[in-house]
């Protein structure tokens, strides 16, 4: 086996565990333990994992704080996989809450460019303005403190008037995933805050992200995994992700 192909194979173990150790991988690779520590130093480089006494853990990322112009042009692919996917959930004449998150700006734009007829209600200026020239979609827009960053409104006055609505299904983005501790983060408090009524007010709770954000943080825990009732993903997860969000009855789409 090739050094490449072995540093592959350490990367997909660690991310079904989380950890390895260098005498294990050693007798799995049949190749000396400093072949191993080798292998670990180069992939320590590339920011992939943190060396430990014996061995290595997966090293995962907390994102900077980045605005939603920004946002909106990153992953564009996997984000409308997402989103046709959300699409194909939606059935005609419910209510749905698209949160603050650029997938949705694409789930809006999905919605508008159909004739699902729909009530909308959204916190995010980018979701409302979508639908400016769409007459089978009754939109209601939430108010609040405008966060610049995030171009939609969040804090106490969006939460109260949130409080006052029931959704069929509530769409909530997110920076991360962590299988480790079950948590779901965002970047902002308020926005978090603003996250976890908006998860209160539905009947079925989804988190839109990319597959890669389960190894990635944001800075603020908003809810835990056993709270929502599915993650609508771009591609299917590591199977030790995949079994875990089963034996959770968190539904993978």
């Amino acid at each position: 086996m090739f050094a490449e192909e072995r540093k592959d194979k350490i990367i997909e173990i660690l991310n079904e565990t989380g950890k390895v150790v260098v005498k294990e991988l050693s007798q799995k690779f049949d190749v000396t333990e400093d072949c191993i520590r080798k292998d670990l130093k180069s992939l320590e480089k590339h920011e992939i994992l943190k060396r430990t006494y014996g061995g290595a853990v997966l090293l995962r990322k907390t994102l900077l704080k980045n605005d939603m112009f920004n946002r909106k042009n990153v992953s564009l692919e996997a984000k409308r996989k997402i989103a046709e996917k959300a699409f194909d959930m939606i059935q005609p004449r419910e209510t749905i809450f698209l949160d603050i998150s650029s997938t949705n700006i694409i789930l809006a734009q999905k919605i508008a460019a159909s004739n699902k007829k729909l009530t909308v209600i959204s916190n995010m200026v980018d979701v409302v303005s979508a639908f400016s020239n769409c007459e089978h979609v009754e939109v209601i827009g939430i108010g609040g403190i405008f966060h610049k960053e995030l171009n939609g409104f969040i804090g106490s006055t969006a939460i109260e008037s949130i409080s006052k609505y029931r959704v069929h299904k509530a769409f909530v983005g997110s920076c991360g995933v962590n299988m480790y501790d079950m948590s779901i983060t965002t970047f902002d408090v308020e926005d978090g805050n603003t996250k976890r009524m908006i998860m209160n007010v539905g009947k079925k709770i989804y988190i839109v992200m990319e597959t890669r954000k389960f190894y990635l943080d944001g800075t603020y825990k908003f809810a835990d995994l056993y709270e929502i009732d599915g993650i609508i993903l771009d591609e299917a997860p590591e199977e030790k992700i995949n079994s875990t969000l089963n034996e959770m009855s968190v539904d993978i789409i």
